[in-house]
Order: structure tokens, then sequence, then C-alpha cells
């Protein structure tokens, strides 16, 4: 077991403060276990629905929550959309018995009636799987092979890691989407998740996967936002800015985790990875994924122009604009791109993460910078800023 240290107390603080708190992340990143660690399985207050007891105790939503006392958790709460609306009732009570911790595999943005009725009630608290600061930098190459979900991460062996990730694939694709109440046939989410892998750490265009797949454009952007909703993929919007280049507009498409982009390409060892033309595409989103997890950054977006300038991530942190470019080479040098985009984005610093060890400057406001510095967020990523 893997502790999760910080997560735990950021979450222990959220109840202290808020009157609800929503946990949401991907199926098995190991939301329930963190719950475990505040209320017990077996105490009255600890609902999970994917167990027909919980179900049954909450045929009388009201009843059944309306006397508790203290942390109440609700697992699975996608499962019972209806249950919001309890929830505001309860949670604007003076004064107020109960805090509800409630956990999900969706986004607010797809359960949409917890947005609407708990609004100004409730704080989220997103959670990942496994991080490189959990999990250690020594593990750095099992990880990013393996990717962040515990038991893929854990597994005995690569083989029994792979077939994990199978597994899980075929068991959200076949029961937890049409949970959610996505309609979609398995298989042909399955062929677009196959093909987003391809794109992985591409600027989308949703014509040529439409015309492959033989469906409408509507319905590519559909699927998308359906496994971006449940944490499988990321957008990352682009930046604009007032400039006379013409500057693209297209989001681009990274899967979360590298486990699964891994399965879906085929790879299933080190060896794989390194000889696999999406080698440096994986170690894009990797880097990307794992800084978004130490940093916190208030807003992400990357920026790129017709003509060829590009920054791979700008984090907007506390008013501060900061460059982020991933290079999977032993030297990164600087590049005319890096000096366009500081100048003309007004960028505090721009960071060059690279696989070595050694941090050195390229330019003005501009350094290579070791992996292992993202594992102390921006201190590390940027120091003396």
């Amino acid at each position: 077991m893997i502790k999760r240290d910080s997560l735990i107390k950021e979450v222990r603080s959220s109840v202290r403060r808020s009157r609800a708190v929503a946990l949401i992340g991907p199926r098995q990143c190991g939301k329930t276990t963190l719950a475990r660690t505040l209320v017990r399985i077996d105490s009255p207050n600890y609902f999970d629905l994917e167990d027909p007891a919980s179900l049954s105790r909450l045929d009388e939503p009201m009843t059944a929550l309306k006397d508790l006392k203290g942390i109440v958790v609700i697992d699975e709460v996608q499962r019972r959309p209806d249950l919001f609306p309890v929830l505001r009732v309860l949670t604007d009570r003076v004064p107020m018995p109960a805090r509800f911790l409630i956990l999900g595999s969706a986004s607010p943005e797809l359960l949409r009636q917890s947005s609407e009725s708990l609004a100004g009630r409730i704080e989220t608290v997103a959670m990942s799987g496994l991080s490189i600061v959990e999990v250690g930098l020594s593990k750095l190459s099992k990880h990013r092979l393996r990717g962040g979900f515990p038991p893929s991460f854990l597994a005995r062996t690569e083989i029994d890691s792979f077939a994990w990730r199978k597994n899980f694939i075929q068991t959200f694709l076949e029961r937890d989407l049409p949970q959610l109440g996505v309609g979609t046939p398995a298989p042909a989410l399955l062929r677009f998740w196959m093909m987003l892998a391809h794109y992985h750490g591409q600027m989308w265009n949703a014509a040529e996967p439409a015309r492959s797949l033989g469906i409408s454009e509507p319905t590519v952007r559909r699927y998308l936002d359906i496994l971006s909703g449940v944490f499988m993929v990321r957008q990352i919007q682009p930046w604009h800015v007032n400039l006379k280049k013409r500057q693209v507009k297209a989001p681009k498409i990274y899967l979360r985790d590298t486990g699964l982009l891994h399965y879906l390409l085929g790879i299933r060892t080190e060896r794989d990875l390194l000889g696999h033309p999406k080698n440096g595409a994986s170690w894009e989103g990797y880097v990307i994924e794992e800084i978004i997890k130490a940093t916190s950054p208030d807003d992400i977006y990357y920026w790129a122009t017709h003509s060829g300038a590009e920054i791979d991530l700008l984090l907007v942190k506390q008013g501060r604009m900061y460059g982020v470019e991933c290079k999977r080479v032993d030297a990164p040098k600087l590049t005319p791109s890096m000096r366009n985009a500081k100048d003309e984005l007004g960028l505090d610093r721009i960071a060059v993460i690279y696989p070595g060890n050694t941090r050195y400057t390229l330019g003005d406001g501009i350094f290579a910078v070791p992996f292992d510095a993202v594992t102390k967020g921006l201190k590390g990523l940027f120091p003396g800023r």
C-alpha cells in the first residue's frame, strides 16, 4: 500500500471547511481507499452505491441521512443523481450535524445535478492515479510504463499489469459508462479511444476521425467529451493573445494515464516503448500530467501559431504565467519557438523538462530542467520565482 498523506490531508481540510465535498476522479484511482481512512466501511455513515444493501438503505434518502452526525460518505454518487436535491436540503441546516463527502467517477459537468443542486455549498477535490511524488523517483520507468492506477502499478508482473488494463477498459466501456447514461455501443467507443491514442499530444481535428469511423463530426465531439468527462482524456485549450500571427485554436489531446495509452498502442514493455514512434508523445503527456498534479495550477493552456511557434504547456498560478516544454533528449537546446513564446507571451520563465540530471541556462529566462524537479512543484521547476 502506497501512502497518500498529502491527499488525505487536503480532503480532511476540505471536509472541515465545507458543508459538502466532492472527491472526483477516474474509477479505480483510490477514492474509496482514501474515504475509508475517514469513515469505516461498516459505519452507518458509509454508503457504497455499488452495494445493494446501501442502495436499499437509501430507498428513502431523507429518512436515511437526516439523523446522521459527523462525516457521511456516499461512494459512486453518479449512480444516484436524484440524491443531490436531498443533499441540498441537508447541507442548508443550521446548525449542521453532518458534513458530506461524496465520491464520483464523473466530472461535475457530466453530473449537472451536483453543480446545479449544490452550487455554493460544495467544494471539489480532484483525484488521479498515483503520482511520481507518491511512488518515488526510483520507480519512474515503471510508473510511466504502467500508469498511475494502483492495481496496474502494483501488479506483480508486466503481464499482470497489462491484463488489468485490458480488463479495466472492457469493464469501463461495457458497465461503467452505461451506468452514467451513455448509450454509445462499447465497440464504437473502443475504436474511437484507440484512435485517440494515436492523436495523443496532437492538435484535435474532428474531421479525420469522423471520416475514419464513418460517423458525423458532432458525434465524434460527443465521444471526446464523454471520455474527457470521465477523466480518461485531457483536452488542453489554446491560449490566445492579440498578435499579428495566426494562432492555432484547436485543443490538444492527451490520454491522462500513460498506462492506458500504452495498452491501446500495444506497448507491453519498456523496450517496446523506447522503440515506439509515440515514445516522445508519451513522455510529453506523462510530464504534463505530473506537473499538473505537483503544481495544482489555476489554469493550463498550450500555445501554437500556424507558422510553427509552439509551447507545450502554459501554467497560470497566482497571476503569473510560466511555460513548459517537454523534450525526451539528452541535452535540450534553445529554439526560436521558445524564444518567441517567452517574448510574445510575456512568460515569467520557461522550463524545458528532460530526462537528465543537470539544470542549465538555455537563454534569458529559459532553462533546461531535469525531470526530478517536477516532484518539488513550482519551486523546483522555477526556483527563485
